[in-house]
Formats: structure tokens, sequence, C-alpha cells
């Protein structure tokens, strides 16, 4: 017990040296393999998931709020949610969180988020029709001046917000898409209902490609932490500061040389 008590107290300084702060309304996008590869040979040992999700917490204490994403990408082809049940295949820290006591998830069968802390109820009954749209909960962090933080990934694998500045500016190389199934509710009711996704052009060949404003952002001084690869491979980013510069290059042309890149098809 000695050696975990370690742990989450070296876990908890590394949070607040990359940008967590107490009070904080932070979404965290994780994968663990390196910061376990980290821990094993600073501490010699590996450390149960739930000390993970622990230290996060004690990182924004009490007075603070923690999201992690649940998205499920099996509703469109089982047709098929429940909000009570269906699990996260986001990794286990987020499983975790999601079968926590108390937990808040938003509807969305998708791109659902569980929220954790003072503010988690902010969050209770958003069941946002369109995955990124203005009332989803990308829109509920930005607008309660939240954080971004990212464990051991890149932003090509973890940045979905950029999709939600995508959409409120409307840009022209993504289109909604729709999706009816099955839904099973709190009270566990299942009835019929259609959602929808801001999803990319394909036939245009367009392809997700965001590590270039990741480069920018850091350029700008905006993120603050670690690197993927770097010591336990936080970083942090303030919601707003996202939002306001991705919004600056969608609207000045450039999101082909920062947000997306088009496949040519050779055939």
């Amino acid at each position: 017990m000695q050696i975990e008590k370690k742990i989450f107290n070296s876990l908890v300084h590394e949070w607040r040296d990359s940008g967590i702060e107490p009070s904080d309304i932070v979404l965290i996008h994780s994968s663990l393999s390196k910061l376990f590869k980290k821990i094993i040979k600073d501490f010699n040992t590996r450390p149960p998931i739930g000390l993970i999700l622990d230290s996060l917490i004690e990182a924004v204490t009490d007075k603070g709020t923690i999201l992690l994403p649940l998205f499920n990408f099996d509703f469109p082809k089982k047709n098929f949610f429940d909000i009570r049940n269906t699990p996260s295949q986001m990794g286990i820290l987020t499983e975790i969180a999601r079968k926590k006591k108390n937990v808040i998830r938003t509807g969305h069968p998708i791109y659902s988020f569980c929220a954790l802390g003072k503010h988690s109820k902010e969050f209770q009954g958003i069941d946002n029709e369109s995955g990124y749209g203005h009332d989803s909960p990308f829109a509920k962090i930005n607008e309660m001046d939240g954080k971004i933080a990212v464990i051991g990934l890149d932003d090509q694998h973890s940045m979905t917000s950029y999709h939600y500045v995508e959409e409120c500016n409307q840009v022209d190389y993504r289109y909604y898409k729709s999706f009816t199934g099955d839904y099973v509710k709190e009270d566990g009711i299942k009835i019929e209902k259609t959602y929808t996704l801001y999803v990319r052009d394909i036939k245009r060949g367009v392809k997700t490609d965001v590590n270039r404003m990741m480069d920018f952002l850091w350029l700008k001084g905006l993120y603050i932490g670690k690197k993927p690869n770097e010591g336990y491979g936080m970083r942090t980013i303030k919601f707003n500061s996202l939002y306001q510069q991705t919004e600056n290059i969608i609207k000045s042309g450039n999101a082909k040389n920062y947000l997306f890149s088009i496949i040519k098809d050779d055939k």
C-alpha cells in the first residue's frame, strides 16, 4: 500500500505540473500503455487502474469535475444502445469511470461522456441529437471554461473536440449523417431514436489529419505539460483556446493545412 501511495502522489504532482488545477472542469482522453511503462520503470510495479482515476479526481479536488469519453461505435451497425449498460470502447480507465457510483452519462449513443465531481449534474440530461452539436457536452465544457487533457496520445487519436469546432462552423468537407436504432433509457424503457454525426466526406477523399494543428498549438504555447512520449505524457489546453485557434484556421481557409487532407484515389 505504501508504494501505491507514492505512485498516487507522484501522479497527482504530474497532473498538476501538466496544467490541472483545483476546481478545474477537464475532459480527459487517455491511453495508459506508455504511462504504465513509465510507472513500472520508476516504481517497479504496476498500480491498479482505479488508482489512476483516483489521482485525476484528486488533482481537480472535490471542487472540480472530470469527464471521460464513453464512445461506442456500434450504434450504426447494431442499431442498439443502452445508456445504463452499453460499455465504453475508449479503454479500461473510462469503463471504470462509467461504473462508478453517481456518475452522470450523457445521451448520444455514439459520443457519450461520463461526468464525475462537483459540476457533474450540469451534464445530466444532455441528449444531443448531433454528436458534436451546439447542445453537446463539448459545448457545455466550452461554456464552463473547461480544459482538455490528453494522456499518452497525439491529437490524431484523441482530439475529437476539433469536430465540434468544425460543426459549429459548418465546414464544407463534412456533412450530417443519420442513424436510427433501439435506445434504452435510464428508466429501462426502449424506444426508437435517431441521432446524427457530422461526418467527413469520404467521397471527396477527406481524411482527418490534425497533428499539424497539434504542432501549431504547441508552437503557440497553448499546450501545457508533456508530449505523448515524454514522462507521464499528459498535456492540457483550455477548451476556449482550442476553439478559438481552430475557428481562426477554418475561417482563414486553412483547414486543409491543419485539420484534414485529401486522399486521392489512384484507381
